[in-house]
């Protein structure tokens, strides 16, 4: 049996709240989620909390409570979610405590992200030629996936155009109206061949979970799911990451960081690719999400234009993908995205997912993030 459940699940909506501040932001998500698992902030027995933007996520102890609770800050790029939830879950895995909350949050200021290339490795000429733009990245390569594996524009148009049509069933979502592919296709070249509206963008937000032994979890509801295991790697030499596209000649044959994790967190799970009934991943461009597709193992290279074109990755096809609209429609407040990510899945595998609730509630989710410079985190779900 898994050692971890997840018992409660909250959010505060993904969008822009001028004047609100992402503890405040923080908080709401936290009591959504204590409240969705009959439970209040004094019967947590530690937190982690997860955040880019905030210095200390803990701060939310004032709007909650100041109860003295063990609570440990995380950052971690794009996966900073996945991180804290293995930290949630280590936590109880060891028997240190038995119920805990996992929060995220964050609060983007519009605009792409800045950092110096020297916090990420690189050297301060890659800024200054005009290298260190994540948009110019994604667009290498996913030009260089479609060159090596057949994509079509239209695939990754047909992506976006389902994120914001599933954005669109989703109230807590920042983009709810849908497009078509020829309006995605059509608006204001980015980085080719990603379009404007093929785009997430940074913004603001909350998630929480609440989570505890599997051994008590049927004290608190008859629907627990259980996080099987979660994973985070990094790049290995010679892979082609965000912001370090190597020259090795092995670039063609080493893994990227999500293959790696996937693959531990299958193993880990006890289940295998094709048990997975719905995912969540990283669609910071509808590229993205036509490559992680292969990295997690869910279909062959190349098998994405058939399987796209199908409605397999649609709400009523055979395997759902971002089903309450990705990031494309939802956003990337960094510190709450992934905990988005696993509060849908828990929703979904209970039933409770609403206009955009999926066939049969899948037994199997699976969650991934994806960030530079090159970390990725999977986690594995299931009831």
């Amino acid at each position: 049996m898994p050692d971890v459940a997840i018992i409660g699940v909250g959010i505060h909506r993904f969008g822009r709240f001028p004047g609100k501040p992402a503890l405040a932001m923080g908080a709401e998500a936290a009591r959504d989620a204590l409240a969705d698992a009959g439970l209040t902030w004094a019967d947590m027995q530690f937190a982690v909390g997860g955040s880019y933007e905030v210095d200390q996520p803990d701060a939310v102890v004032a709007e909650l409570g100041l109860t003295g609770v063990q609570f440990t800050n995380v950052y971690n790029g794009c996966a900073t979610a996945g991180s804290a939830l293995a930290l949630a879950s280590q936590t109880i895995e060891l028997g240190r405590h038995e119920i805990g909350l996992v929060l995220g949050m964050d609060k983007h200021e519009p605009g792409a992200f800045t950092a110096e290339p020297q916090e990420y490795g690189c050297p301060p000429w890659y800024g200054e030629m005009g290298l260190f733009l994540t948009t110019k990245f994604f667009g290498m390569k996913i030009n260089r996936y479609m060159h090596d594996h057949g994509i079509t524009p239209e695939t990754l148009a047909a992506v976006a155009e389902k994120n914001y049509r599933n954005g669109g069933l989703n109230p807590n979502a920042h983009r709810r109206t849908p497009l078509t592919s020829e309006q995605i296709l059509g608006s204001r070249m980015v980085n080719h061949p990603l379009t404007q509206y093929m785009f997430c963008s940074p913004n603001e937000g909350a998630a929480a979970l609440v989570v505890c032994s599997a051994d008590v979890a049927r004290r608190y509801t008859d629907k627990p799911v259980y996080l099987r295991s979660v994973v985070t790697r990094t790049r290995r030499y010679g892979a082609f990451e965000v912001h370090t596209p190597s020259a090795s000649l092995a670039a063609d044959h080493v893994p990227a960081p999500t293959v790696d994790a996937a693959r531990a967190a299958f193993e880990a799970a006890g289940v295998a690719p094709q048990d997975v009934g719905i995912a969540q991943l990283q669609d910071t461009d509808a590229g993205a999400e036509v490559i992680h597709l292969a990295e997690c193992g869910l279909c062959e290279d190349g098998a994405q234009n058939e399987l796209i074109a199908s409605g397999a990755t649609g709400l009523g096809g055979s395997l759902p993908v971002n089903t309450d609209g990705g990031l494309i429609a939802n956003g990337e407040p960094v510190g709450a995205s992934g905990l988005r990510q696993v509060r849908e899945l828990v929703l979904q595998m209970r039933g409770q997912a609403g206009e955009r609730q999926v066939a049969n509630e899948p037994r199997v989710g699976l969650a991934q993030l994806y960030g530079a410079p090159g970390v990725a985190a999977v986690s594995i779900l299931s009831t």
